[in-house]
């Protein structure tokens, strides 16, 4: 990769917006579900695996279901993007924390965060 290859990639990337919006972990042994919010659905799935695999999540039910079960019995699914060009990072984090609520509500899940 040439300079001027190499300089035009990293623009790029520090240009990318990240995708905002909300998501759902799967266990198909149990058919629980859980939801939450993020301001980077793209990376979201690779840092929640991270701390399932090393038994750092913070939600103590998900982590024993990722213990009991393993990584091939869930599944990660981004349900929904956020549009947030014009919002504030306040009203971005309103407008995660209602679509989050509508989710929890509407699958009967458990929050996967907090």
């Amino acid at each position: 990769m040439d300079k001027t290859a190499r300089r035009d990639a990293i623009r790029d990337y520090k240009e990318k917006k990240a995708a905002v919006g909300v998501y759902a972990i799967r266990c198909a042994p149990t058919g629980e579900v859980w939801v939450a919010g993020s301001r980077n659905l793209d990376a979201q799935q690779n840092s929640l695996w991270f701390s399932l695999r090393t038994g750092g999540h913070g939600n103590r039910d998900l982590q024993a279901a990722w213990n009991a079960h393993g990584a091939e019995a869930f599944s990660f699914e981004p349900l929904e993007r956020i549009d947030d060009e014009d919002l504030t990072p306040l009203g971005r984090a309103d407008l995660i924390k209602a679509r989050e609520r509508h989710w929890l509500a509407t699958l009967g899940a458990k929050k996967a965060v907090g």
